[in-house]
């Protein structure tokens, strides 16, 4: 495996990482419009945990929501997909570190240390996949509300922390399919046999002139 395709693999798996550490606690998943208002007096903000509201002079009041059961389903589920992206990307990052070829942890079995590497790898997958799934639901619940004409509430619009989530997500796959695809081929290569002809294989040496002359007699060379 290249040394420096796993040094990269593994600053974007970091870099997913903490991107989702900051898109969590970001209380502006969405926003909401002012398509069709004439004057706006406030503007609410919300995330997963809490809803805002600033007014024109600048004051901002925030109150977490008070009840989790009583909250809608997709938000439930984007939570709990944003926190197992979490710990799915501290797990990768530990199998990341100690599987890398310039890491000393592990010791020098390589070829161990390539499993754990690209179980890694599979764990930033894993990662950007919970975190794909967990904002672009809740996009797709803010872009559905946003259209409907018959929708009575409050339209929003896709916020900051959403962006945030997008671009974690990618940087979390490209960086597992780095690592993963670099481990499979170093497997590969290794197991390779090195010393083998393309027609017959010789495992035993020529017999010597001595061997010969005692097998056949002195008049086999007249």
């Amino acid at each position: 495996m290249d040394p420096v395709v796993e040094v990269v693999a593994l600053l974007l798996g970091f870099i997913g990482w903490v991107m989702v550490g900051v898109a969590l606690p970001n209380r502006y998943w969405r926003t909401s419009t002012v398509d069709g208002n004439v004057i706006t007096t406030s503007t609410i903000y919300e995330n997963l945990w809490m809803s805002c509201a600033t007014d024109a002079t600048g004051v901002h009041n925030c109150r977490d929501f008070p009840s989790l059961l009583a909250l809608s389903g997709y938000i439930q589920a984007s939570r709990a997909l944003m926190i197992t992206s979490i710990v799915l990307g501290t797990f990768g990052l530990v199998a990341a570190l100690i599987g890398i070829q310039c890491s000393k942890a592990g010791g020098e079995n390589y070829i161990l240390k390539g499993r754990i590497a690209a179980t890694g790898g599979i764990l930033f997958i894993l990662q950007g996949l919970c975190t794909m799934v967990s904002v672009s639901w809740y996009a797709f619940n803010i872009t559905k509300d946003f259209f409907d004409p018959l929708y009575p509430g409050i339209r929003y619009e896709i916020g900051e922390g959403l962006y945030i989530g997008w671009c974690s997500a990618v940087l979390a796959i490209a960086g597992g399919a780095c690592l993963t695809c670099s481990c499979k081929n170093a497997s590969e290569e290794k197991y390779r046999l090195p010393y083998q002809t393309r027609g017959t294989v010789y495992s035993a040496a020529a017999p010597s002139r001595s061997a010969a002359a005692s097998t056949y007699g002195r008049n086999a060379y007249v």
